[in-house]
Parts: C-alpha cells; structure tokens; sequence
C-alpha cells in the first residue's frame, strides 16, 4: 500500500512540473507581421511545417502574428530579436516559423508553422 501510494506520489509530482514548465515557455511571444505577401494573395498558416501539409487559415499583408519564437534550424525568433531587422528577416528567409493562434477564431488556439520568406518583425 505505501508502495502505491509513493508511486502515485511521485506521478503527480512529475506531472505537476511538466504542467508548469510547458506553461512557462507558452506565455512568452514574438510580435511578427505578414509582409511581401504577393498583392491578392494571402499568407497561409500550416499544421506542421510544410506547403504540403494541412492548411489552417490565411492572413493578409499586416496581420501581426504571435510566433512562439520556434523555427525549423535550430532558430529562435527571441535570441535573434535584438538584431537589426534586415539580419532577422535573412535568418529566417527559409525556415518555418511556429505560430500561435485561432483559426477558426472560436477561443480555441493552436500551433502552426508559417514560411518565414513572408514575415517580418512587428
């Protein structure tokens, strides 16, 4: 019996700190914006990061983003943030950028990856 109660102990324990530790890291954004988006055209958001995959909502020219900081390489959008735009925007040229936002602009928010070729500090 002291053997269970100690093991769910121990489980409740771990899963406490990986609740705050993954909070920790989702309150943190970059403020990026849609930008050189083609005229009529709009900047699409994927599920995972790839033109391939799954489309989860467009915005236009303008539209500030929530980035999580996350890029494909190893980029992080918050360690480069102190850089002058024009090196940000060649960081990022080709990678996928993550995203937090609300397709379906219900209250119900998500990750997605848009390409970074159509973004620029806010």
């Amino acid at each position: 019996m002291k053997s269970c109660v100690s093991t769910a102990m121990s489980v409740a324990v771990v899963a406490a700190g990986l609740v705050f530790s993954s909070q920790s890291h989702a309150t943190v954004f970059a403020a990026w914006q849609v930008a050189g988006v083609p005229f009529g055209d709009t900047l699409n958001a994927r599920k995972y990061p790839s033109n391939a995959l799954q489309k989860q909502a467009s915005y236009p020219n303008g539209t500030v983003l929530q980035m999580t900081g996350r890029c494909t390489g190893g980029v992080n959008l918050l360690d480069i943030a102190r850089q002058p735009q024009r090196k940000q925007r060649q960081a990022i040229r080709y990678r996928w950028c993550e995203i937090w936002h609300d397709p379906a602009q219900n209250g119900h928010f998500v990750t997605g990856w848009v390409y970074g070729k159509h973004i620029a500090p806010y």
